[in-house]
């Protein structure tokens, strides 16, 4: 009998709500089915997509005649980010049928009556909110103190797009990047990790700072100063959505509170 096939009762189990909760991933792990290859693909997977689609576009804006493709091709991210999400949610498919659960089981119970998870998104919107501002505020104070308005620079320049560029920025790219990134990182690599190595905070640590370091690639720009702004920026942040998932263990209200930040920033990228 194949071994990678789940069992009649473990497939019974997989599909039930809770079956992404640590006792049933740690069970999983227990049986060979949650090993380390998920996790750290998917948590290498993102930024190494980035930075592939980002060279993508560079080189077609260099046969085009850009001078700068490298830069200008940073100023596509989001259009070409969405193919980070497609790479992942290949592989979180992949390995969590392997599992012998379903990709929608990541989600784990939705409660949308009387809006219960809205609600709940918007109100942890407003709490971590505050956080991502003051870490960005302290980045720049850190890395950019001569002129902090160099910090977003590389950001808010202008963005010469055409417009079905601007349109899918606006309307699309966050649709999918957000719940994409959340899965990826939260609902599938966190509590693998935490059951793999039996250390929530070492979990925590490792994928919070994957997650932080994830937007050093969206765009890449070739500069410390820059890199480590981005990833303090961020670190904070990411562990305060962690620690709402980890008290909730369900993934609709994170994404509810993490959409309207990604919304700003398609926003931002478009005016500016």
């Amino acid at each position: 009998m194949n071994r990678n096939l789940p069992r009649l009762d473990q497939e019974t189990s997989a599909t039930a709500p809770d079956s992404n909760l640590p006792i049933a991933v740690r069970d999983r792990a227990a049986d060979g089915r949650v090993g380390w290859t998920g996790p750290l693909l998917l948590l290498a997977a993102r930024p190494v997509l980035l930075v592939a689609a980002q060279a993508l576009v560079a080189l077609i804006l260099l046969e085009r005649g850009q001078k700068t493709p490298w830069r200008a091709a940073g100023d596509w991210w989001g259009v070409y980010g969405n193919v980070a999400d497609i790479g992942c949610l290949v592989l979180l498919r992949y390995f969590t049928r392997r599992e012998g659960i379903r990709l929608r089981d990541l989600l784990g119970p939705v409660r949308m009556r009387r809006g219960h998870d809205l609600w709940l998104g918007v109100g942890c919107y407003l709490l971590i909110f505050p956080v991502f501002f003051l870490s960005t505020w302290l980045a720049k104070s850190l890395f950019f103190h001569a002129d902090p308005a160099v910090a977003v620079g590389y950001l808010s320049r202008a963005h010469p797009l055409p417009l079905w560029a601007t349109i899918y920025g606006l309307c699309v790219w966050w649709i999918v990047w957000t719940p994409t990134e959340e899965a990826t990182y939260q609902a599938y690599a966190l509590p693998r990790i935490e059951a793999l190595t039996r250390h929530r905070s070492m979990a925590v640590l490792l994928v919070g700072f994957c997650w932080a370091a994830q937007h050093c690639a969206l765009p890449l720009i070739l500069d410390w100063r820059y890199l480590a702004f981005r990833l303090v920026s961020f670190f904070p942040g990411v562990l305060c959505l962690m620690v709402v998932y980890l008290r909730t263990r369900r993934l609709t209200p994170v994404i509810f509170a993490h959409w309207p930040m990604d919304i700003a920033a398609a926003i931002f990228h478009v005016i500016y």
